[in-house]
């Protein structure tokens, strides 16, 4: 079999050539690959000549190429354009991928050789001396030191996780997928945008059902929850988006979760660690989990007496409204809505025509123009792997490759929910070859209909500036090697380009770039840009509240130092319960769906997304104070954060580029919470 996989890709840019990979391919390709790297460390191990940094910790970082592309491919089309077949293969790819990576990081001979180059400490560059340590630390960290039988039981439980982390996916997405809202009539939908009752006919259409569907989706269920009128049918949403996998059936993940957190604690403990989060937490700037454990207690102290406040404020104002008598978790979002637009005459509504998708990314790309001198450009003849995916060519002011940038933006049955930035091909500079990086966005959008364009929210627009900022600090990357470029960075780091660039999002001079009417072209009304400024902060103590909470749920679950036999719900809401300010209904649970940390890279960092706001309030300070398109500040940022990945510590380029390390003062008087 050919397998295009397996061979040089002729495409412009040696982009993937999706149109010809086929879900068989990824298989053989995949044990080909591995065949292949096994060959790559045999040289490095067998090697007769005293181990150096050239022979041994740089060969390493070469070695295994085809494997991380092959593997990237597959897992990022498992999140965005999946089926039952290829959930199967990536669910048979995982336990292969986890045993190849095992068989490297526990190999003796290779662990040697590069323990004999960190102890004799050459001298070496800055980027060279970070991979050294890097790669003698990875080594260490994943089991290079224990045991024979010690290694052998950390296999086994690296495959098992492996596997259940796909696992949890799956069964969340089966979830969002299987639930349907549906209405004969519109009575409770009289207060529903005409584009999301046209997109929610659509459907229905589709579905050959006569009325509306509604969705757990985010287009779909965020502006049910804010405009249906009926709180009962607020409620049947809510309670079907917050059980989620939490049922008792097939996709019920609370076995899942007790299997993962008991093993992630046993392989903490084998290595040495007394729980998860404190393995997890040592490559992180925060360091122990008792310094984030505290960071949160203190934001938490501060937020909380104003989420107190924003809270009776809103019970108050709903009571007045329609005499309510207690303010339900489903009401949260209508009743918070309307306050919004009586205290600021600002709403949703009146912002979507001014936000129309296509005119929102060349705003996007006129920033990053004006910041960087980067341009893009929309390329057609670049394969893709679903037809609303669009592909740019990104170049510098010298019309130099910077690399590709891949955009999908709207919602799919084969796509799970929400919103992230990947990559398909890393860069670096080694061995000659400038190889430059293909990095993509993947959102949620609401699709445009037969009668409007695709119109966003300003909830909308400021995700799509936060996953741009995660492009760019892969496609502005400029490092010697892969593993230290891009967003190869302490995960508490990693939300630090992603956050600040929200900022633009409020700033007149950026939004006059591309806020414009629809239909008439007429530019944002500045009373507007005001009113999208003052409202930033509308119910920030409860909003506050809420994130602490899911960071103090990730560090419940990951600071355990005896394995877990309770109730899931049970510990939930123990470890969630210093940061809620209202009674959670009945049935509902956060970590049955918490892919974040059950099925992502989060576990014991959701507390990072409030970290980077310190970062990134602190930073936008700089270009407040000297203006947010000065390009100094502008080229400062790219060289000392954007362009270096993980190739410093990252509190020392954040001072590079800030002159200090970040005040946690700055992002209490942005978010209004002094």
């Amino acid at each position: 079999m050919n397998n295009p996989l397996l061979t040089s890709f002729s495409t412009p840019f040696e982009a993937i050539p999706f149109d010809d990979i086929k879900n068989e391919h990824f298989l053989p390709a995949l044990k080909e690959a591995i065949a292949q790297t096994k060959n790559e460390i045999k040289e490095i191990t067998t090697n007769k000549e005293q181990a150096t940094f050239e022979n041994t910790i740089e060969a390493l970082e070469y070695a295994g190429e085809l494997v991380g592309l092959i593997s990237g491919i597959a897992f990022n089309l498992n999140s965005s354009e999946t089926s039952d077949e290829l959930q199967a293969i990536t669910k048979e790819m995982a336990p292969i991928l986890s045993e190849h990576h095992n068989d490297i990081l526990l190999n003796e001979s290779l662990f040697e050789r590069i323990e004999s180059v960190y102890i004799s400490k050459p001298s070496l560059a800055g980027e060279q001396s970070r991979l050294l340590e890097k790669a003698y630390k990875s080594f260490v960290r994943n089991g290079a030191k224990l045991g024979a039988t010690q290694k052998e039981r950390l296999r086994e439980i690296d495959k098992q996780l492996s596997q259940l982390g796909l696992e949890f996916g799956e069964h969340t997405l089966n979830e969002m997928n299987s639930y349907e809202l549906r209405l004969k009539d519109d009575a409770a939908l009289k207060e529903m945008p005409s584009n999301i009752l046209e997109g929610a006919k659509e459907l229905a259409k589709e579905k050959e059902y006569e009325g509306y569907i509604f969705t757990l989706h985010y287009p779909s269920y965020v502006p049910f929850m804010t405009y249906c009128t009926d709180s009962d049918l607020r409620k049947e949403l809510f309670l079907a988006s917050g059980s989620k996998a939490f049922k008792g059936d097939e996709n019920d993940n609370q076995e899942i979760i007790k299997t993962l957190v008991n093993l992630r604690l046993e392989r903490a403990n084998l290595l040495g660690y007394d729980t998860h989060a404190h393995y997890v937490l040592e490559n992180r700037m925060a360091q122990s989990a008792e310094k984030v454990n505290h960071f949160l207690q203190d934001i938490l102290t501060k937020a909380k007496p104003f989420g107190i406040k924003e809270l009776e404020e809103l019970t108050s104002f709903a009571q007045e409204q329609e005499d309510v008598k207690e303010l339900n978790a489903w009401d949260m979002s209508y009743y918070s809505e309307k306050l919004k637009k009586q205290k600021f005459d600002v709403n949703d509504e009146l912002l979507k025509p001014y936000f129309q998708l296509e005119k929102v990314i060349d705003g996007v790309f006129t920033t990053a123009s004006k910041l960087f001198g980067i341009t893009f450009k929309e390329r057609n003849d670049i394969p893709v792997y679903h037809k609303d995916v669009i592909v740019y060519e990104v170049s510098d002011e010298n019309e130099n490759l910077v690399g590709l940038f891949y955009a999908d933006f709207f919602p799919r049955k084969g796509k799970r929910s929400g919103a992230w930035m990947t990559s398909f091909r890393g860069q670096s500079n080694t061995q000659g070859q400038n190889k430059r990086p293909h990095v993509s966005i993947v959102c949620n959008f609401t699709k445009p209909t037969s009668s409007q364009p695709s119109l966003l929210t300003f909830n909308e627009v400021t995700t799509l500036f936060h996953e741009f900022g995660h492009a760019l600090h892969g496609l502005l990357a400029d490092t010697q090697y892969e593993s230290l470029s891009g967003t190869n960075v302490y995960w508490d780091f990693v939300e630090l380009p992603s956050q600040v660039m929200e900022n633009w999002c409020y700033e007149k001079e950026c939004l006059d770039l591309f806020a414009a009417h629809y239909q008439t072209g007429e530019k944002i009304p500045e009373e507007l840009i005001q009113k999208i400024k003052e409202s930033a902060s509308f119910m920030e103590g409860v909003a506050t509240c809420r994130q602490l909470s899911f960071g103090m749920l990730d560090m419940g679950w990951h600071s355990l130092t005896t394995p877990f036999e309770g109730d899931v719900s049970t510990f939930e809401h123990e470890a969630m319960s210093p940061a809620l300010l209202y009674q959670r209904p009945q049935g509902v649970n956060m970590s049955c769906a918490f892919s974040h940390i059950f099925a992502g890279g989060y576990s014991s960092g959701y507390y990072s997304y409030k970290w980077a706001e310190v970062l990134d309030a602190d930073a936008f300070e700089l270009f407040l104070e000297k203006g947010i398109f000065d390009p100094q500040v502008a080229q400062s940022f790219k060289e000392h954060v954007l362009s270096k990945g993980g190739t410093e510590n990252p509190m020392e380029l954040y001072k590079r580029f800030r002159g200090a390390e970040p005040k946690v003062e700055a992002l209490l008087k942005r978010a209004g919470l002094v």
